[in-house]
């Protein structure tokens, strides 16, 4: 089980706590001093997709040498407010394989990312791939 809790510390600022003992700060009001909780979701997914990918792609041996996932999201006009597109790019350096690195994104989609798998109940996420050398 995880846990986590939220300690308010000041206007709109909140000390949040996991039970790995990790904090990290958020700003939900007009101040921005840290993400908001809203911006913590799309890095999770960013973070969470690039994790089983770079996993996937050390598993088969390419030789990638960076990747980096971007996301862009269409939240609802009406509360709460919720994603309902996303878009992610990723954009991976090395000699990779296409097929390898078309497969790993897949199966981070389709099976492993659980931050994507809770995400796609509400919005479509698409995805592209860029390739640098």
């Amino acid at each position: 089980m995880l846990e986590a809790h939220a300690l308010w510390t000041d206007k709109e600022r909140f000390l949040g706590e996991a039970a790995s003992g990790h904090a990290i700060v958020t700003d939900a009001g007009s101040e921005k001093s840290a993400n908001s909780p809203v911006e913590l979701v799309l890095i999770a997914l960013c973070a969470c997709t690039a994790s089983d990918v770079v996993g996937i792609l050390r598993k088969k041996r390419e030789p990638f040498t960076s990747l980096d996932v971007h996301a862009t999201a269409e939240r609802a006009d009406t509360f709460p407010k919720i994603f309902t597109e996303i878009r992610l790019v990723y954009r991976v350096t090395g000699k990779v394989t296409p097929k390898a690195m078309e497969d790993a994104v897949r199966l981070s989609k389709e099976k492993y990312c659980s931050v994507s798998a809770m995400l796609e109940k509400s919005a479509r996420i698409d995805f592209e791939i860029e390739y640098a050398e």
